[in-house]
């Protein structure tokens, strides 16, 4: 990839990036707009705050550093075209307050540029990095309207985080929030909750968030009433949101809230201090219109609102825990970086049980099922996360990789471009594991995300038919079996390669050396891989001599799904972690964009010669290993099975 050549400059309240990318042969340049919110770069008026409305000469540095931070986060985040662009529709900034943008949201200006947070055509990316993409693509759909993107943070123990780590947390938080993210954080003091530790902790946090400039934070206390009886619905809580007018305020004025977990009691004569997680789920209720569908609540930003009806869009939880991401028992030192709950949460959960089995543990174990008990109540798309506020400081510590090529990222910033974990989880541990000079544990500096996610349905089950060469004549699965729905597993290789499949043809090639089938979803994205026998041994033979190949014949993602959602990296992670972890062989085009990706998840690559071919393994094999000359056989002598055969093939 060529250097990135960047050039930040500010004109009538907009940052514009350009980088030289080398993103085409022609070395195109793509440009980023963003334009701050009216707070981000300039006297900000009409809030309530502390600070004087008129901006000092040290205001106006602040406010610059501040914009040159954003243009950093931005670069820094290694974001692709189709990232940026997904970004700025959703989170982009309007010049207009949200009120002045509700109230003028009826009318049509038939002459208003299309793309309001720019004065350009739709933004091109910071920056390009590897991923699975095949073809063109459409763009996903966004969701319309004006509500609040919101942010649910879990800040635990607060008391014990020195004052540096608290001021970088909170610059952080103030830079989501100008990115387009408001942050309603609530604090979980841990074994040493009360009233006081929390009033404390709750007026020093909103110090630091003042300190970064107005709009500020706000406060909220006592915003939570006990229930009368528990309800007997989906995640039952104990308490619900009451006082929401102050809360109401806060979000429409974009305060960064702060929520200590304390509640009424249901006869509003006494106070007490409630459990953080049901202070989470009832904020959680309350946003998404699932509190009380029968409850009357006035003013603010409710005011002649249905019951039942979202106020705001929650897009991310986050818990900043000390402990930091979870951790992985089998391999001291590595944290999850990403979780796909539909197909690893039960896992996970028992090995941090049986594997760590201490109180840190049990800690996890309570992060991992809030997490999983909130998503449940939010669409697909939402996103959450675990780190610790170390890592969530704007700058995060120094040596956390041995990947020279890769920035150190702020994984909060970067996921809320991306939405994507800074490392992606398919990515031998070998190219994340931290230099020697690093922290102790690599688990506390790093962060965890966590996602709905898809199950995998893999054929055979591993679990119970490990996936070894059969002997010749022995049953195997074939294509055709019942159990897959062949006109959906063509759609999905025809749709991913963007070309017509000559099932017959293919289904001839490898119905009888079909070594098993992964499924991502609804086939959302798949692999088919097969035992393949170099062209000089007969079956026999190569069985006999254990010389059969593990080949990757497909690897297909729907384009729908390309480069976001985590379905390659989970389909590539059953493939090589659970199927085939001893290896595995495949080939691809030498002007394949893909390779990019392949090559960092491979132990080796070789073009070879006179072919179109680059060849790639996971298999642990010095160069001089004859296997590689099997290797290389397979690559060169599979048939493609495409229609069109005067094109390239795949």
């Amino acid at each position: 990839m060529a250097a990135m050549k960047c050039v930040p400059s500010v004109r009538a309240g907009a940052i514009c990036i350009q980088s030289s990318l080398g993103l085409s042969a022609a070395g195109a340049t793509h440009h980023v707009h963003l334009r701050l919110r009216p707070w981000a770069r300039g006297p900000f008026r009409g809030l309530r705050t502390s600070r004087s409305t008129e901006a000092s000469k040290s205001d106006e540095k602040r406010r610059a550093e501040d914009r040159q931070d954003i243009v950093m986060s931005v670069l820094q985040a290694s974001a692709t075209r189709r990232d940026a662009h997904t970004y700025l529709k959703k989170y982009a900034p309007q010049s207009e307050p949200r009120g002045a943008r509700q109230a003028n949201s009826k009318r049509t200006d038939s002459n208003s540029h299309p793309y309001p947070w720019s004065s350009t055509a739709p933004a091109r990316a910071a920056s390009e990095s590897p991923q699975f993409v095949q073809g063109s693509r459409t763009e996903a759909a966004m969701n319309p309207g004006n509500l609040p993107n919101l942010a649910i943070v879990k800040l635990r123990v607060p008391q014990a985080l020195a004052d540096e780590e608290l001021q970088g947390m909170s610059k952080t938080l103030s830079q989501l929030r100008k990115l387009g993210l408001i942050s309603v954080v609530v604090l979980d003091a841990g074994p040493e909750r009360s009233r006081n530790i929390y009033i404390q902790q709750a007026h020093r946090l909103q110090q630091a968030l003042d300190g970064n400039g107005p709009p500020g934070a706000r406060v909220t206390d006592q915003l939570f009433t006990a229930k009368t009886q528990r309800d007997n619905g989906f995640l039952p809580s104990s308490v619900e949101v009451h006082h929401s007018n102050n809360l109401a305020g806060a979000v429409e004025s974009e305060e960064i809230i702060i929520v200590t977990p304390m509640a009424l009691s249901s006869t509003l004569d006494s106070i007490s201090v409630i459990d953080p997680d049901e202070a989470v789920i009832a904020l959680t209720k309350y946003f998404c219109g699932l509190q009380d569908l029968q409850q009357k609540t006035h003013g603010g930003l409710l005011q002649n609102t249905p019951p039942g009806t979202k106020t705001a869009s929650i897009e991310r939880i986050i818990i900043l825990d000390p402990l930091g991401a979870i951790p992985i028992p089998q391999q001291p030192g590595a944290s999850h970086r990403f979780i796909n709950l539909e197909q690893e949460y039960d896992q996970i959960i028992q090995s941090l049980n049986f594997g760590l089995g201490d109180q840190k543990s049990s800690v996890h174990v309570r992060n991992l099922k809030l997490l999983k008990d909130i998503l449940a109540l939010l669409p697909p798309t939402s996103t959450a996360l675990i780190s610790s506020p170390s890592v969530a400081a704007t700058k995060p510590p120094e040596s956390l990789t041995r990947v020279a090529t890769r920035n150190k990222l702020n994984p909060l910033i970067h996921n809320l471009l991306t939405d994507k974990p800074v490392f992606s989880s398919s990515l031998p541990l070998e190219r994340v594991r931290p230099e020697k000079n690093a922290p102790e544990c690599l688990g506390n500096h790093v962060a965890t995300v966590v996602k709905k996610g898809m199950p995998l349905t893999i054929y055979p089950d591993p679990f119970k038919t490990p996936w070894i060469p059969p002997s010749p004549g022995s049953s195997r699965l074939r294509l055709t079996d019942r159990c897959i729905d062949l006109p959906r597993l063509q759609h999905l290789i025809e749709d991913s390669f963007d070309r017509k499949l000559d099932l017959d043809h293919y289904l001839e090639r490898v119905n009888d050396n079909l070594a098993g089938i992964i499924i991502a979803g609804e086939y959302e994205g798949g692999a088919i891989l097969t035992w393949e026998r170099p062209s000089r041994l007969s079956d026999e033979e190569a069985y006999a001599s254990g010389r059969l190949v593990p080949y990757l014949d497909k690897f297909a993602v729907l384009k729908s799904r390309q480069g976001s959602g985590g379905v390659a990296d989970a389909v590539f992670n059953a493939m090589v972690r659970t199927c085939l972890p001893n290896g595995v062989s495949w080939r691809s085009r030498k002007d394949n964009p893909v390779n990019k990706w392949y090559f960092e998840r491979s132990l080796g690559t070789k073009k070879l010669r006179d072919t179109n071919w680059t060849m790639f393994w996971t298999t642990p094999l010095a160069l001089d290993d004859s296997a590689l000359d099997d290797y290389e056989d397979v690559c060169r002598s599979v048939e493609p099975s495409w229609v069109d055969t005067t094109r390239a093939a795949d």
